[in-house]
């Protein structure tokens, strides 16, 4: 009788034509058409940042692998180069270059790497990395350029708040949402990408460009980014029809911040995100619920971030109660 055992690698088994390094450069490709209206908007500094995370990431995870892993670095494969490209799209057009070095060490080296490397890290690292800078440099993170100055300059712009840090900082000293508006920027400009900002949250209509190719290539499904946004409009909606002089439009917040860079790029993570369909409505709802939640009652103005890095925790206990039926199961009775 044959001992011969047969090895099957883990979960999941579906074979899918397009490879790892096909999906990941077909998210760069996405990301373009935002990476160029962001470069339009704030010229050389915004290609600077992008170009320096770019390198910054691949050079860590080359230096990990090689000589702390001791294995082969397969820095080709496109997951350093589009966790470079969304660190950058987390911070400002200004940010020095050394803290930029230290964003892309610690989304490499802590929030990928020292989990074994791509597939293993339970968190998205572009968002571990921009958490960590946004603790450690606050004033650096928080420090906007303003939109359409000289773009051919890489010295200090003048800067201004955000549309979220307006509305944060107007409903902290008392007035009311109708008394913000006036100094808000139209809705117009937030879907075409005049405001102040980092680099990823500039244009709406570019962001919704890169999805609908995501979604043509079948690179991501609608599941999370619907309902990730359908949730923001819920909450927010509900708040907005209690009281609209304390709580905004709930477009506002769909159009502001980086609610679609988070939902459409980082939200989507393969890795980081529910594998079955029902997990990822589920993983988006929750995500939209935490990000109001922290943007409407708590110290922070915007909560993407901090939403989908709570909800990346939750992701294996998702997993694990929401599966797909298994095949030859027949119920008892």
């Amino acid at each position: 009788m044959s001992t011969n055992l047969l090895t099957v690698s883990p979960s999941p088994h579906v074979h899918h034509q397009q490879s790892t390094r096909q999906i990941m450069f077909g998210v760069v490709l996405a990301l373009l058409p935002a990476l160029g209206f962001s470069v339009y908007v704030f010229g050389l500094p915004a290609l600077f940042v992008t170009t320096f995370s770019i390198m910054a990431c691949m050079f860590f995870e080359w230096v990990i692998a090689k000589y702390l892993l001791k294995r082969e670095a397969n820095i080709m494969d496109g997951s350093a180069i589009l966790t470079g490209i969304l660190l950058a799209f987390n911070v400002p057009s200004n940010l020095p270059w050394y803290i930029i070095i230290i964003g892309a060490l610690v989304a490499i080296g802590i929030g990928k790497m020292s989990f074994g490397g791509l597939g293993n890290n339970p968190f998205n690292p572009a968002l571990v990395g921009r958490v960590f800078l946004l603790i450690s440099f606050p004033v650096a993170m928080t420090s906007w350029p303003e939109p359409m100055q000289d773009r051919l300059s890489l010295v200090d712009a003048s800067t201004g708040a955000t549309p979220l840090g307006i509305l944060k900082e107007g409903l902290d000293q008392g007035q009311t949402v109708s008394q913000i508006s006036d100094q808000l920027p139209a809705y117009s400009d937030f879907f075409w990408g005049l405001q102040s900002g980092s680099l990823g949250e500039m244009s709406a209509f570019a962001l919704l460009l890169g999805l609908l190719f995501m979604l043509y290539k079948r690179i991501v499904t609608w599941h999370v980014p619907v309902s990730l946004i359908g949730s923001m409009l819920m909450f927010a909606g509900i708040l907005w029809l209690i009281n609209p002089e304390l709580y905004i439009n709930p477009l506002f917040h769909i159009l502001t911040g980086g609610a679609l860079l988070g939902a459409f790029y980082m939200a989507t993570d393969y890795v980081t995100s529910p594998m079955h369909p029902r997990g990822m409505l589920i993983f988006g709802v929750g995500i939209g619920l935490i990000t109001i939640l922290i943007r409407v009652f708590g110290g922070y103005p915007e909560g993407i971030s901090f939403a989908i890095l709570i909800m990346n925790g939750f992701v294996p206990l998702i997993n694990r109660y929401v599966k797909p039926k298994r095949f030859g199961v027949v119920k008892n009775g």
